[in-house]
């Protein structure tokens, strides 16, 4: 499907045959730089404005907008034009503001906590409907300027690879936010982790880990059995070293599964080398998956523990719980919804 931030220009000015030649870069610079929808074009003719809506439409429809953390979380469930229902996460910070975005509706990873991988995959998202979202944000944010992207939202951005890097480029071109401020998460997919190494694109990679020992791993992220966490160590090893950019540890802390003083050592070991930076997250329970998070002093003693091994740490601040913020939630409930009203 054609939409509004599928096309490249050399598309638009096919689409705008028999206008003037600048009248497509008007029109990509507007969407782009100037965050405005077609309506809001006024340096084009008026007909042609409502002309450009109908051929390059919109590709998500708002159907859930929840706000929280008093004004700083706001979370968009999107409708898709098969109905499929994805959401998109942007979230204000003092020094900088993130918008979490989606690469698949739905994810076929099936790691046990996640409520996207819950709830099956669906399909992969178009470049058009990755980009699309960013702008969504960023419209909603103007003036104030989005500072950072995260490819952590539903799905497995890896295993989405074709529409995934032409998004990047879209992002770190025209639209002009840093690749150092994108940052695409995976559960490991080590063949597409090389392939990115090669793409010259310093975008930063966060890795899904979870557990630091095999037997574990493959029971959090069953794609451990294919990749197992040697194999990832030097995927891993092989994108510090060519692209220069410090990889990330995610690490979903779950109360007496992966919060033990034995996961503190394998996790230090396993990242020390490798001079990772861990990002320590507090579990958001879901229906599937009802272990809780661990308890917060908990979470401040394995942080010290990898500290103290000589591991860099950060503990995420959890957003949005009153929101549906673990990933999946939001969007498997408006997913029920359009079914029923088919």
């Amino acid at each position: 499907m054609q939409s509004r931030y599928q096309v490249e220009i050399e598309e638009l000015s096919e689409l705008l045959s028999g206008e003037p030649a600048f009248r497509s870069r008007q029109v990509f610079e507007g969407l782009h730089q100037g965050l405005k929808i077609p309506s809001e074009m006024t340096n084009l003719p008026k007909a042609l404005r409502g002309r450009i809506d109908e051929l390059i439409p919109p590709a998500l429809t708002e159907r859930v907008k929840l706000v929280g953390d008093k004004g700083a979380t706001t979370k968009w469930a999107f409708a898709l034009h098969d109905g499929a229902v994805i959401e998109t996460v942007l979230m204000e910070y003092r020094n900088r503001v993130t918008v979490c975005v989606s690469s698949q509706a739905g994810c076929a990873m099936n790691c046990s906590f996640c409520a996207t991988g819950q709830a099956g995959f669906s399909r992969h998202l178009t470049t058009g409907e990755i980009v699309e979202q960013v702008m969504v944000a960023a419209r909603e944010l103007a003036p104030r300027r989005l500072s950072n992207v995260v490819f952590m939202g539903m799905g497995e951005p890896l295993a989405n690879y074709s529409n995934l890097i032409p998004a990047l480029r879209r992002l770190a071109g025209p639209i002009g936010i840093s690749a150092r401020h994108l940052t695409v998460s995976t559960v490991g997919m080590v063949p597409s982790i090389l392939k990115l190494a090669d793409e010259k694109l310093p975008v930063s990679l966060a890795v899904s880990l979870h557990a630091a020992n095999d037997l574990l791993r493959n029971e959090l992220v069953p794609i451990n059995k294919r990749y197992p966490l040697e194999v990832l160590r030097e995927a891993c090893a092989e994108y510090f070293d060519k692209t220069h950019r410090r990889i990330s540890f995610e690490w979903a802390l779950i109360d007496s599964v992966n919060d033990r003083d034995q996961d503190i050592v394998e996790l230090a070991d396993y990242a020390f080398d490798l001079h990772a930076h861990v990002n320590l997250i507090p579990l958001n329970p879901t229906p599937g998956y009802l272990v809780k998070g661990s308890r917060t002093e908990r979470v401040r003693d394995f942080a010290k523990g990898l500290e103290d091994r000589g591991v860099t740490v950060t503990v995420r601040n959890t957003r949005g719980r009153e929101i549906d913020a673990a990933c999946g939630q939001l969007a498997g409930s408006q997913a029920v919804m359009i079914r029923s009203e088919r």
